[in-house]
């Protein structure tokens, strides 16, 4: 039958979709199946398939297949324009102009679009936003049906379009290993599944090359490594074509004559670095040589040692004032923060100039919030511009001492940002908690740094009275010692034992939107789901889905929009997961959906730090939801109440000690763990795998 799409009601990871549908013959139906992959409400489509009664749901149209068409009566036609499919046409002009033109509005849109001027409202400007627009969708629906003809699922047109353009489907036919890296989704594997069917040969160059980078970028995708082994790196590739190792050797010296990849002889092994990372690698130890070699320019005037002070944070104050590289670790409890106080104090009270910084928003806000200094991000203390607050003469990098807090989130990338933009003779102190998850990206740096020998570091070791009797502190320190906390817990700390992984979802979906908020009389708001794993009915994603449903689920009048499996409400709290510097808004922020605008294509959110940023529906991948996130995503950050699942699905894949220390010290008041007593011995059992990085070895050579 041939259907319009009013309204997309769930979609599944795997595709699977449900939306309400209207025909002719039945006015309101919901259908059903991975057959509607990729549909968006206002199209139309010609559905084949079946009638049948779900035993929950009702009556419903099973979909097996669906071709989109060209609508034809003046009511599809009108949805189809007002659904916000065509930017710069809303529901109130699709009105006017499909009033106008009636059933052959598709015609003169396609044929003679000059004519659109004659609607009110509709000038030079406007009609040319409508043409690109309407020229966009049918050069994306041509896409979808040559994915479809290689198998792919036609929700990666889109993305491949945003990328490419017009030169999309010849990419995708003549050469799909360029989409790999570039397009969010595709991996190797419906790279080569295209190039295949295309004629590609299974031992030709260009799929070699391709199969060896992917393993490369997917190595620090996934494990922030900077390099493989040349072993590893032969085997793993070897394994994902399917072909001898004889074959993919050669690839690496070609990869090397191109200059893509850079192999290098260790003291231990032969190792492959990806182009970038190594130079970021070499450029991140070139910086800190220059800044540690460098001469101090901060004034040293004698300074007066607070007598209040542990024996530990007097070391601390007096090596940071008087190395220009140094590091400052420890534990929650144990001072880093009043110890940075007083550092900071110091420096000025001794003419110098100081910048307070963190990796993320909340991290600064949480940083000026302990020391009573102002703080920003290392993202802003980087701009060309002054801070606009103008709390500093010059750029802040500029300043006599900089101060970094949560060091353990900075990757390869922004520490060789930040250490490039400061000049020699400036301080730098890196604050830290080196026990914590190292940063999402690549590299270890914190970690690394610990292990230079030459680099000064002082770790606070003292807990202090007022922070002995949290039940969080004193099992965070326990489960950093390798030793299991104390269970059922007490003092802010709790575990709860469940077996059934089904049966921790919906405690901690409970627990976050009613038994915690009713107990400490608080908004669900203030509690956060942090979970170790993605996926799962206890991940990232699933958790996420339940506790939009109970928090702000879809409602009348409410507007919202699909992006693949996830739907974005205006109401809903949202993260971006990578950084965008146009739009001045970086990988850890939060904010909330204030506006959902159907006619532009636009999403608008109000970050928590202020500003009010927009995204459109194209780059809706760039935002996760925030209801339940990753204990990575959490770093710098620290909320009132933490619940988190703990259990053992897949061998609990990501558990690992520094994973749950993470997760703890992430709560200030209470946090609850749910799940099974096996998932928890194994967190702590679990000491995790080493980055591949080379920082450390650099540096040591250098500062000889």
């Amino acid at each position: 039958m041939e259907a319009s799409v009013e309204q997309l009601v769930y979609v599944r990871e795997d595709e699977y979709t449900v939306a309400r549908m209207s025909a002719e013959t039945t006015p309101s139906f919901v259908a059903a199946g991975r057959a509607l992959a990729g549909v968006q409400p206002g199209e139309t489509l010609e559905l084949t398939g079946e009638w049948g009664e779900h035993p929950r749901h009702g009556r419903r149209f099973t979909v097996t297949a669906c071709e989109r068409i060209v609508p034809s009566t003046t009511r599809a036609i009108q949805l189809y324009l007002g659904s916000g499919l065509i930017r710069g046409i809303g529901p109130r002009l699709a009105q006017a102009i499909v009033g106008h033109f009636g059933e052959a509005t598709l015609t003169v849109i396609d044929t003679e679009p000059e004519r659109l001027r004659e609607v009110v409202n509709i000038g030079p400007a406007r009609q040319g936003q409508i043409l690109e627009a309407w020229r966009e969708q049918k050069e994306i629906a041509a896409l979808m049906v040559v994915l479809q003809g290689f198998g792919v699922g036609p929700l990666l047109a889109a993305k491949i379009f945003q990328v490419f353009g017009r030169d999309s489907a010849e990419i995708v036919t003549s050469d799909p290993y360029q989409l790999i890296g570039r397009v969010r989704g595709i991996a190797f594997g419906t790279a080569d599944k295209i190039a295949l069917q295309s004629g590609v040969p299974e031992h030709s160059p260009q799929r070699i090359k391709a199969a060896l980078l992917d393993r490369l970028e997917t190595a620090a995708a996934r494990g922030g490594h900077c390099y493989l082994s040349l072993t590893a790196l032969l085997t793993q590739t070897a394994e994902l074509v399917e072909q001898d190792q004889d074959v993919v050797r050669p690839m690496i010296d070609a990869l090397t004559a191109e200059r893509r990849v850079v192999v290098e002889a260790t003291p231990d092994q032969i190792v492959v670095y990806g182009k970038e990372l190594h130079s970021r690698e070499l450029k991140l130890a070139e910086h800190l040589d220059r800044l540690w070699q460098a001469r101090s320019t901060l004034p040293m005037r004698d300074f007066r040692e607070d007598p209040e002070l542990h024996d530990d944070q007097r070391a601390a104050v007096t090596m940071a004032l008087t190395s220009t590289v140094s590091v400052l670790t420890g534990g929650p409890g144990c001072g880093k923060s009043h110890t940075v106080r007083v550092i900071a104090a110091t420096a000025r009270a001794m003419g110098g100039r100081v910048t307070l910084a963190a990796p993320t928003g909340k991290a600064a806000k949480r940083l000026s919030e302990l020391t009573g200094l102002p703080a920003m991000t290392v993202h802003r203390m980087l701009a060309h511009e002054p801070d606009p607050d103008a709390l500093f003469d010059q750029t802040p990098a500029q300043a006599d001492l900089i101060v970094v807090d949560e060091a353990s989130m900075l990757d390869l990338h922004l520490a060789t940002r930040l250490t490039s933009a400061i000049p020699s003779g400036s301080h730098l102190l890196l604050v830290g908690d080196s026990d914590q998850l190292p940063s999402i990206g690549p590299g270890s740096v914190l970690a690394d740094l610990l292990r230079v020998e030459e680099i000064p570091r002082v770790r606070l070791t003292h807990v202090f009275r007022q922070a002995d009797g949290s039940g969080i502190i004193h099992n965070a320190h326990r489960i950093r010692a390798g030793r299991l906390p104390g269970i059922p817990g007490g003092g802010g700390f709790w575990f709860e034992e469940l077996d059934d992984p089904e049966a921790v979802a919906e405690r901690v979906v409970h627990l976050a939107t009613v038994a915690i908020p009713r107990k400490q009389g608080v908004e669900p708001g203030q509690v956060q789901v942090l979970c170790p794993m993605r996926k799962g009915v206890a991940g990232t994603a699933e958790l996420g889905r339940r506790l939009q449903e109970r928090l702000n689920p879809a409602r009348e009048g409410r507007a919202e929009h699909w992006s693949g499996a996830s739907a974005f409400r205006v109401g809903d709290r949202v993260m971006p997961i990578r950084n965008n510097y146009d739009k001045g808004v970086f990988n850890g922020e939060t904010g909330t959906i204030t506006g959902i605008v159907q006619e532009q294509r636009l999403v608008e959110i109000a970050i928590d730090d202020g500003d009010t940023v927009t995204y459109g529906f194209d780059e809706l991948d760039d935002l996760t939801h925030a209801y339940a996130i990753s204990v990575h995503r959490s770093q710098g950050s620290e909320y009132p109440f933490v619940v988190a699942p703990l259990v053992a699905e897949s061998g609990g894949i990501m558990l690992r000690r520094r994973l749950l220390y993470t997760l703890v010290t992430r709560a200030r008041s209470w946090v609850v763990l749910v799940g099974e007593r096996k998932a928890l011995e194994l967190a702590v059992a679990r000491l995790g795998d080493r980055r591949n990085t080379g920082l450390t070895r650099r540096l040591a050579h250098l500062l000889a």
